[in-house]
């Protein structure tokens, strides 16, 4: 018997406004606990919330990022639950009448370019955060975190992979961050995903009994829940039981999954409307506005770079992964005259160096300028590749813009046939042996005299006439 998994996704994405989505107090992550709380927020009586315009914006901007069709009317509804990290005892959330519905996330999965239906986004305030781990056997209660802004996205269940999953989730994660409405930081909760998890008998048409995972904080972790999950319930119903429906917590030092809780449905909750805020109401002007706010999204961006630079689709899919690097690159290839040739330079060397020095194109020491004069200095013979690196190098530490690294170190390229002779006779008496396996057959030794040679003028050398003339001593 083959079986069919149907995942559905959950995603809750905290908005990037600094404050809370009914109160003025700070939506900030580390603070001192309990320190960014008001009586708006701890629910207190006679405190009335009022929504934030930035955070309704960024939720519009979520909708249209998404190719939702965003309501001109929604509603604010009571999701009515008792935990000790509530205050109110209820969470202002919508329901019936949500913000968003009808989108759609496109992502290259197992199976070729998929498609992923987006059902509803909705915003809702988040709760506070218990905190085990502050003292022994107690639990701590830290509501800095109540209220702070969020987007619930619900997909339909079109996933049929643990991997692709992981490849939606990624896909997701990416237009948020270039839409800029959430840095998206899983570590610190700002983005947090669910996987509702069934399988049916291939070709079957009703869905299974799902469970639902959560307390996942790495797109690796819900991959490998999910699999495990679907292993789990493969077991259970190939030995002829019966798969429940309940809430599973994944548990990342264990790499495994326990029960929570039943799985809850929506009239566990009780909703209603929230009578003390009037329903939501946009004007076209406010859609118009998001729309004006709605950067150039990724898939567009690798289209349009594999139309106007003539990239591959590999090297516009690495460019874009993210708005800084696809910034970065556009910086310097204004500047150069092949952008392949930045493109090779920015995945290359100049991503290498990033990930040593802890460093992205947001905040890189070497700017796009510096780096498309280094490019163009290579390109026109002026300094070889490893002179290049090494210049990037001495940009990024502070030495001096690149021309003046240049011509410090003596870095311009040398194709004088004596001075090249001269380093070549010195590597050839250096590594006799070398010189002799060469001659014998070893041709891959050629590469080993070439970088010895090159080592030997500190990349000073023409490595093509260096390549010509090491030819005609040995041959």
């Amino acid at each position: 018997m083959t079986w069919e998994v149907v995942v559905g996704v959950e995603v809750h994405v905290q908005l990037r406004t600094g404050r809370k989505l009914f109160c003025p107090d700070q939506a900030r992550f580390g603070d001192e606990p309990n320190s960014h709380v008001c009586p708006v927020c701890l629910g207190l009586p006679g405190a009335l919330p009022v929504p934030d315009p930035e955070a309704v914006a960024l939720a519009i901007r979520t909708g249209l990022a998404l190719e939702c069709i965003v309501q001109a009317r929604s509603v604010w509804a009571r999701k009515n639950y008792f935990y000790p990290d509530l205050p109110k005892g209820y969470q202002i959330t919508q329901f019936e009448e949500p913000l968003a519905s009808g989108g759609r996330v496109v992502f290259d999965g197992e199976g070729g370019q998929t498609e992923v239906r987006i059902r509803r986004i909705h915003m809702e305030e988040d709760a506070g955060k218990s905190v085990h781990d502050r003292l022994p056997g107690r639990t701590c209660i830290d509501l800095n975190r109540a209220g702070t802004p969020l987007v619930e996205i619900v997909t339909e269940p079109d996933l049929r992979s643990a991997a692709d999953v992981r490849g939606f989730l990624t896909a997701l994660k990416q237009t948020l961050e270039y839409a800029d409405v959430s840095d998206c930081n899983m570590e610190e909760g700002s983005l947090r995903a669910d996987a509702n998890v069934s399988i049916r008998q291939t070709g079957a048409t009703t869905l299974g009994t799902k469970t639902e995972i959560k307390n996942v904080n790495s797109f690796s972790g819900i991959e490998k829940a999910v699999t495990l999950e679907v292993q789990r319930q493969v077991g259970i119903l190939e030995s002829r039981g019966t798969v429940e429906g309940e809430t599973l917590l994944w548990d990342d030092h264990r790499q495994s999954l326990r029960t929570m809780r039943s799985k809850e449905e929506s009239h566990d909750y009780r909703y209603f409307p929230d009578p003390d805020l009037p329903p939501l109401l946009l004007s076209e002007a406010d859609l118009e506005a998001a729309r004006a706010a709605l950067p150039e999204l990724p898939r567009a961006r690798k289209k349009r770079f594999e139309e106007v630079y003539g990239l591959s689709a590999y090297d516009a899919h690495v460019l874009t992964q993210s708005a800084a690097g696809a910034d970065y690159f556009e910086a310097a290839a204004e500047s150069v005259d092949d952008a392949k040739q930045a493109a090779n330079w920015v995945m290359g060397p100049a991503q290498a160096l990033m990930n040593a020095r802890g460093e992205d194109p947001s905040d890189f020491a070497v700017s796009a300028a510096s780096l498309a004069e280094i490019v163009n200095l290579v390109r026109d013979g002026t300094i070889s590749d490893s002179a290049g690196k090494r210049v990037l190098e001495g940009v990024a530490a502070g030495e001096g813009v690149p021309l003046e690294i240049v011509e410090r170190e003596g870095l311009e390229q040398v194709r004088d046939d004596t001075a090249l002779l001269e380093w070549i006779g010195e590597v050839m008496n250096e590594f006799p042996d070398e010189v002799e396996r060469y001659r014998g057959g070893e041709s891959r030794l050629l590469g080993f005299l070439v970088g010895r040679v090159m080592q030997r003028s500190r990349g000073s050398a023409d490595p093509r006439r260096v390549n010509e003339l090491l030819r005609e001593r040995t041959g």
